[in-house]
């Protein structure tokens, strides 16, 4: 679950998303997650304070809108150091 976490924030911090569209998304990047699976996570993470829910209208329909919060890219950009850190180990 970790990458996907990072997967989240990433999306998030990029622009605001709902949960079916993650989901596509995710799948497209070789990951099968289900309703059952993403939506937890994404409670979970807005609990922790990582994420924030806002219902908007798009297209006609009411959708929760997810978007990244001030500690979620404290988050993201922490995981992000660590990645590079990771990968120039892998390198030696």
């Amino acid at each position: 679950m970790g990458f996907i976490l990072i997967h989240v924030l990433r999306h998030a911090n990029q622009e605001p998303f709902f949960g079916a569209w993650l989901i596509d998304h995710l799948n497209d990047h070789g990951y099968r997650i289900s309703p059952g699976t993403i939506y937890p996570l994404l409670h979970k993470m807005e609990e922790e304070g990582l994420i924030k829910k806002e219902v908007m209208v798009s297209e006609g329909r009411q959708r929760k809108y997810y978007f990244i919060t001030q500690l979620g890219k404290e988050v993201l950009f922490e995981a992000n150091n660590k990645i590079l850190v990771l990968a120039e180990k892998t390198r030696d």
